[in-house]
């Protein structure tokens, strides 16, 4: 696995150097990411999307406005977009905009709609009118399938049908893409996936309502941790896995568009955990006594029970993920432990990159 991961960057590096590549949703925990990853392999990066989401952003806190060509834009407003396209002619599209909360979208779900569906058909609609695009990847979510609340990991084939707001309108997402990529693209020149990533973790997380980022505020403020679902499971990974992961496919379908298609990413059946052995992890790994207790606030309807079958992806590309749970949770506290003593965080960043691939 070692080598591999290697020489997986050596491709990238090779592959991405020089390469015009158009990412939304750049100023989130992931998109900031992806984003440095994309500079360090070589690439002509633009980003656009909104102002960062939250403050503090990884996206300001590692400076990378000044590393790439960051356009702040709503993907809403589809004349602004294509301007953007015109001015840029990216080879390469990554789509990470989202309105991602599941809790948000039952507050706002007209505009969680706006966003993740009308938002989609803008940005394809930008790529069928752009002829440099030869390669774009619509990120999703492990929340996108029908949720039967079964043990088993959903597969490609099994029926979207997301149950809230958020989930739905990734569901509509997907169908959107399906949908342009056999009435435009077929035949054209311009290879379309989607990738549906189970729940992501790591350093550079500040957003509201999801568990590692609610664990670090109460640990800073020497706090117990609340939680509303501790027997919840979830697919827990390293933000780096499907980062990796979506490099790979947007590369490798440039290159041969018979990649095209729908992946799920996620964590092996033994990194699957409860909320509460999630957290009990972060306990062990932040020390100095930090506690939870559970306290159910009778919110909105969240899943219980989820779990991505990632079979396709380890058979097409001889992926295997990198870090166990435990890992990636020691390694978001680590990242963490570092911000708050004023470490230079893109340093930080690029040392776990590079941990990560060598």
């Amino acid at each position: 696995m070692e080598n591999r991961t290697k020489d997986r960057w050596k491709e990238f590096s090779e592959f991405y150097n020089g390469k015009r590549v158009l990412l939304t949703g750049h100023t989130g925990f992931k998109g900031a990411w992806l984003s440095r990853m994309l500079i360090k392999a070589g690439a002509k990066v633009t980003g656009y999307s909104l102002q960062s989401p939250t403050d503090p952003a990884l996206f300001e806190v590692a400076g990378l406005s000044g590393q790439m060509n960051s356009v702040i834009g709503d993907i809403r407003d589809l004349e602004h977009l294509k301007t953007v396209f015109h001015n840029t002619k990216p080879e390469i599209v990554f789509h990470l905009a989202a309105q991602p909360i599941v809790r948000d979208s039952y507050k706002d779900p007209v505009y969680t709609y706006e966003t993740n569906v009308m938002g989609t058909v803008n940005l394809l609609e930008c790529v069928r009118l752009t002829d440099s695009v030869r390669s774009f990847l619509n990120v999703t979510t492990d929340k996108v399938y029908e949720n039967k609340e079964w043990e088993y990991g959903y597969r490609e084939c099994d029926p979207l049908d997301g149950y809230d707001p958020y989930s739905n309108s990734k569901s509509c997402s997907e169908l959107v893409t399906h949908s342009y990529a056999k009435s435009f693209f077929s035949g054209r020149g311009t290879a379309i996936s989607t990738s549906r990533a189970g729940n992501v973790i790591g350093g550079g997380d500040f957003a509201n309502d999801r568990i590692i980022p609610d664990c670090i505020r109460s640990a800073i403020k020497n706090q117990e941790i609340i939680l509303r679902n501790p027997d919840s499971t979830r697919p827990y990974q390293h933000v780096l896995e499907p980062l990796a992961v979506y490099m790979t496919i947007a590369m490798k379908q440039y290159e041969d568009d018979s990649y095209q298609g729908y992946y799920n990413v996620g964590p092996d059946d033994k990194d699957c955990v409860t909320t509460g052995e999630l957290t009990n992890l972060f306990c062990e790994a932040w020390g100095q006594g930090i506690t939870w207790s559970a306290k159910p606030d009778d919110g909105p309807h969240e899943a219980n029970f989820l779990k991505l079958d990632c079979s396709k992806i380890k058979r097409v590309f001889g992926w295997t993920p990198r870090y166990g749970v435990k890992e990636a949770v020691n390694k978001t506290v680590e990242w963490t432990r570092e911000y708050l003593a004023g470490a230079d965080m893109i340093t930080v960043m690029d040392r776990q990159i590079g941990e990560f691939f060598h």
